[in-house]
């Protein structure tokens, strides 16, 4: 597909799409979702493109969990996650 028919079909510019490809613009959570419609893909397969269908999975099942949650709620699993991770680099 070229940049202009993948533009058009997201409803950016071409230049916008060169944008993103080249780093210099990060695209909004409206561009994303409507790239997820348009081409029936999930946030994290196009987010996260490089993970097995078992971590695709898991983190779908808790980004479900995560959109019932408080901002405060939010921080503090963000915070946990950096502890988690921090702990099993160490080792």
């Amino acid at each position: 597909m070229t940049q202009a028919k993948f533009a058009e079909l997201i409803g950016l510019s071409v230049e916008a799409v060169r944008n993103i490809e080249h780093q210099k613009y990060t695209p909004s959570a409206k561009t994303i979702d409507t790239i997820c419609k348009k081409f029936n893909i999930s946030y994290v397969d196009l987010l996260i493109p490089n993970i097995s269908d078992e971590q695709s999975s898991r983190i779908a099942a808790i980004n479900g969990k995560l959109k019932d949650c408080t901002p405060k709620e939010l921080d503090s699993i963000s915070t946990i996650i950096d502890v988690i991770r921090t702990t099993y680099r160490q080792d």
